[in-house]
């Protein structure tokens, strides 16, 4: 009777569904994500997020890539103040036409009653055509390499001008596009120094506390007290006006970089005084490992979620406060291009008033700040732990 009462115990045993596979826990979904992979989910699901990294990465392409999608010469001159060139689909006589084409400006032979000039309008009878990877104006890609194919334009080679002319005739989109690799430049150049200064000295001056921290914050808060905006105007105003063209761009960057890296450091030393005090930190110190490791090793990899969005929120500040000093003729000097640079042409309201399409290069500032931006606000949701 009792090897009967202990059969069905035995079969229950032998019945019972075996432990998980190891293999079906590593093909199951999100098992083993890595931080980064974590992120990457996070940031897909948030649609301005996305939209901000596609416009950051079309923006970087123009940039790199900016004579080859430029349809002018940035420095080719014609007639001033043209208006902008209207694609069309449609033939002198309003049938549809194909490939497109734009209509220049052209004087026709009937007088103005009044003013006795000559009636100017499109000229119909000598349509440019557009198409895409066509000659044009010469130019070294990527610097290195000798080309003349262009993204869009005309046909033929004729001058078109989609947002119109300054002032000298120059085409305001390719000098737009073009422009774009100095003012995304030094956004850039400022914003990688400002991190590696900031980061460092918030980390360390965070990790040793003590009297050293208390004089390094006393520093920072004296560079966060000066104000900024006369600052700048006072140190680029000590450039001479004959001083060459990249050392008053990298002055520019310098004092953009001296003036910005205080905060940085103000933010990353907060995050560094909560690590400090965490288990595994303690454990290293204790385990005898050097105060460097400690910084770069443990603490510098969980602040580098924070950092990651601070810079991509910061871009867009150093991107609007160098079209606001090249529109005061501090940033850039000719012939160089950039954004704030081409906003001069927009200080006499009477001209905005009679050639509004010189504002052509505020959308430009606008959807940079934008993109990233939008990018920004997507990382700081994905990187969040909570």
């Amino acid at each position: 009777m009792s090897a009967s009462t202990e059969e069905p115990d035995m079969l229950a045993f032998d019945s019972a569904p075996p432990p998980p596979h190891e293999e079906s826990v590593k093909n199951a979904p999100y098992g083993n994500e890595s931080y980064l992979s974590l992120v990457w989910r996070r940031l897909r699901r948030s649609w301005t997020g996305m939209m901000g990294l596609i416009l950051v990465g079309l923006l970087l392409l123009m940039a790199v890539f900016a004579d080859f999608f430029a349809p002018m010469d940035p420095k080719a001159t014609d007639v001033g103040f043209a208006p902008p060139q209207v694609v069309s689909f449609r033939d002198k006589d309003g049938n549809f036409a194909f490939p497109p084409r734009v209509y220049a400006l052209g004087e026709s032979e009937e007088l103005d009653p009044v003013t006795f000039q000559p009636i100017v309008g499109p000229d119909y009878n000598h349509p440019r055509m557009l198409g895409f990877f066509v000659r044009g104006a010469q130019y070294n890609l990527l610097g290195l390499f000798p080309a003349d194919r262009h993204f869009f334009g005309s046909v033929d080679g004729q001058p078109v001008h989609f947002l119109g002319t300054d002032k000298f005739g120059r085409d305001i989109l390719s000098r737009a596009i073009v422009g774009s690799r100095i003012s995304l430049m030094i956004a850039l150049t400022v914003v990688f120094i400002v991190t590696i200064v900031g980061t460092t000295v918030g980390m360390v001056s965070g990790y040793f506390g003590g009297t050293f921290d208390v004089w390094v914050q006393r520093f920072v808060e004296i560079v966060l007290a000066f104000p900024q905006l006369p600052l700048y105007l006072a140190l680029t105003s000590l450039i001479p006006v004959t001083a060459p063209t990249n050392v008053f761009l990298a002055f520019v960057i310098v004092v953009m970089s001296a003036l910005g890296w205080a905060q940085m450091s103000r933010e990353v030393r907060g995050k560094t005084l909560a690590l400090a005090r965490i288990d595994y930190v303690r454990a290293a110190t204790a385990v005898g490992a050097t105060d460097r490791r400690i910084i770069f090793q443990h603490i510098f990899p969980n602040v580098m979620s924070h950092v990651i969005v601070a810079v991509t929120l910061q871009i867009p500040n150093v991107v609007l406060l160098e079209s606001f000093l090249g529109f005061l003729g501090f940033a850039v000097k000719p012939p160089l291009i950039s954004w704030g640079l081409m906003l001069q042409d927009t200080a006499n309201y009477s001209v905005i008033g009679t050639y509004p399409w010189i504002l052509s290069p505020v959308g430009f500032v606008l959807v940079t700040v934008f993109a990233f931006n939008a990018l920004g606000d997507g990382l700081r949701d994905a990187v969040d732990p909570y």
